[in-house]
């Protein structure tokens, strides 16, 4: 663990400038740039809350606002949009990046640090967008927002395991690169990010107690929809399980770095 730290340490620029780089690439000869980052996220949740917004908006309780699904539906997505980010790219990224793991000599833990990276920056322009958005539609911010900090970084601790796991098994098992995607699929309509936790039947309730990423988003609705300081006994229990699966991760991805090289 130490090593690796050190070794990310030492090639700090190289992560930097990467994370840079991919961000320039990505939208070069656009017109509007990053701005595409934001417009993809913020049309969905468009989307979801013209069709959705007059059929759930009267079960949200506790809102006052007429916008409220809206509120809901963009907070629910920006916890939700990071951590499918992140689960996605780490999926694919050593069999992607597999000549350059082949021809040159650098820290490998570097790869899945860049998409942490590029992933957070890309995170925090819909974060601010999303606070303009609020803004306009008459929510106003509250120091509960802080708490976003941690809640974030949990939401990378769970992702980042759980990407590292699948992205190692997918460079050996190529059909894990299939399935996953219809998993996280699933995964999203069994969160609570485009509908309220209270128009689940009661007996299927007990689903969500399996899902670690519903104190996450439950969490994210708390701060920025209803402006309170979210359950940390719920949330600990997903932080816990993202500690287990970041631990899980880098042993597995420390284990099988050199077979991965021969495997791809």
């Amino acid at each position: 663990m130490f090593a690796m730290l050190r070794s990310l340490w030492d090639y700090r620029g190289f992560v930097v400038s990467s994370i840079r780089n991919e961000f320039v690439a990505r939208f070069a000869r656009s017109r509007l740039g990053g701005l595409w980052m934001i417009i993809h996220p913020l049309t969905q949740v468009a989307i979801y809350a013209l069709i959705l917004s007059n059929v759930l908006a009267a079960k949200l309780p506790g809102i006052e606002n007429r916008y409220a699904y809206a509120l809901y539906l963009m907070a629910g997505t920006l916890a939700w949009s990071l951590f499918a980010e992140i689960v996605g790219r780490c999926l694919t990224l050593f069999i992607d990046q597999g000549n350059l793991m082949k021809k040159m000599r650098f820290p490998r833990i570097t790869l899945p640090v860049i998409v942490i990276g590029s992933s957070l920056l890309n995170n925090l322009l819909l974060f601010i967008a999303v606070l303009a958005v609020f803004a306009l539609l008459g929510q106003a911010p509250s120091l509960e927002m802080f708490w976003l900090i941690p809640l974030t970084l949990a939401v990378v601790a769970l992702a980042a395991g759980l990407g590292l796991i699948l992205g190692v098994l997918n460079v050996f098992v190529r059909d894990i690169g299939q399935v996953v995607p219809i998993v996280l699929q699933i995964w999203f309509w069994f969160t609570p990010v485009v509908y309220p936790v209270g128009i689940i039947p009661e007996e299927l309730r007990s689903i969500m107690d399996v899902n670690p990423m519903y104190p996450i988003v439950n969490a994210y609705h708390d701060i920025l929809v209803y402006g309170k300081v979210p359950d940390l006994q719920q949330a600990g229990v997903t932080v816990l399980v993202a500690i287990g699966l970041t631990l899980l991760g880098l042993f597995m991805f420390r284990r099988a770095a050199p077979e991965m090289v021969d495997a791809l």
